[in-house]
């Protein structure tokens, strides 16, 4: 099942289908606007995905392949963490949320590091359910999303060698 090109022509795909809704369906179609840890969401799926992808290309075998799976075993962990920590705002009680600007906004008047920081204390935005399916929210089902991504890329980590 993990052997060859495969998994990762599936891990491509599946991240290009997870962009396209997110882009097509939620911020075009329904108008969603994405807060800023939405956008890096979105940035580590497509980081998953261009490492399935250049993983594809490559096709490697062994020590390569176990590398590419220890890459996207990270990638994903990250965007797992970024999920994760959208959903504790999200779901928690936090009178401390600010309204906060626009992520365009904040890296343009402020330094990166900043940017970074005051994306992960959190905005308004970011605490704000704006669509759910069965009581699961978007970060929520980009969280599932992830943990197949990682369970994907610990088969190739971890499956047999080929």
């Amino acid at each position: 099942m993990f052997s060859g090109r495969t998994p990762f022509l599936i891990g491509f795909l599946a991240c290009i289908a997870a962009i396209g809704t997110a882009l097509a369906y939620f911020q075009h179609y329904l108008g969603l606007e994405p807060c800023p840890l939405c956008i890096f969401q979105r940035i580590s799926v497509m980081v998953v995905g261009v490492i399935f992808l250049i993983a594809l290309v490559h096709n490697p075998a062994g020590t390569g392949r176990r590398i590419y799976g220890a890459l996207l075993s990270l990638a994903s962990l990250a965007g797992i963490g970024i999920a994760a920590r959208h959903l504790w705002l999200q779901y928690g009680t936090h009178e401390e949320l600010s309204c906060g600007g626009t992520l365009d906004f904040m890296l343009e008047n402020d330094p990166l590091m900043k940017v970074v920081a005051d994306v992960f204390r959190g905005t308004g935005d970011c605490g704000e359910i704006v669509w759910s399916l069965f009581g699961i929210s978007i970060p929520g089902w980009t969280l599932l999303f992830l943990l197949g991504m990682l369970f994907l890329s610990l088969g190739i980590l971890f499956g047999r060698r080929s």
